[in-house]
């Protein structure tokens, strides 16, 4: 078991929805969690596909919620946009990018592929100091909001297991291979250094 508490970070494209309902649920079991984005903006629903709201990531949850209330309170409030904007201004100030953040983590779970190579190509990018091992694993996550839920909780019991391993450096591929048994998703996992 690691003698601190497990440093975890969540990481999504826009850091709005499954990384945030990740360090929500974690965050309130114990874990040190942060969360993050990789993507250049912050993208969110618009009124039509091909019309999403985009915003940088020095803009507030708060801002961002005042922006759509302003649009079109109606729609943002049916599509459950506003809603979550306000549990995410409850958590943190504003959307934060995995790549400005120079943090050490024991773990970093990525929400889809593609956040996975950004994740690591910044990681690898990385002047390495320390040579404390990091752990990235990503586990699919759809970007709605049954999903992010069910994934924040496959995320938290994933979290909860390994704090409880005695060897973390051994036992993670058959942990994460318990894992894609149970939940019926595939995981990949790479160890990058600091």
């Amino acid at each position: 078991m690691p003698s601190h508490p497990l440093r975890v970070a969540v990481v999504c494209s826009s850091n709005q929805n499954r990384s945030m309902e990740a360090h929500n649920i974690l965050s309130k079991r114990g874990f040190e969690v942060r969360s993050f984005g990789t993507g250049t903006h912050v993208k969110l629903p618009g009124p039509a596909p091909d019309k999403p709201n985009v915003y940088d990531f020095k803009t507030t949850y708060e801002q961002m919620y005042n922006d759509l209330v302003r649009k079109d309170k109606e729609l943002y409030t049916q599509n459950g946009i506003l809603h979550m904007l306000d549990r995410n201004k409850r958590i943190k100030i504003r959307p934060e990018r995995f790549q400005s953040c120079k943090d050490q983590f024991d773990l970093v779970i990525t929400c889809e592929e593609r956040v996975y190579d950004q994740v690591l190509e910044d990681l690898n990018s990385r002047e390495q100091e320390t040579f404390q091992t990091v752990h990235v694993i990503n586990v699919d996550i759809q970007d709605n909001h049954e999903e992010a839920t069910l994934g924040a909780f496959l995320i938290c019991e994933l979290c909860q297991c390994i704090q409880h391993t005695d060897d973390m450096e051994n036992e993670m591929d058959e942990l994460l291979q318990e894992f894609e048994e149970k939940s019926n998703r595939p995981f990949l996992h790479t160890v990058c250094f600091y």
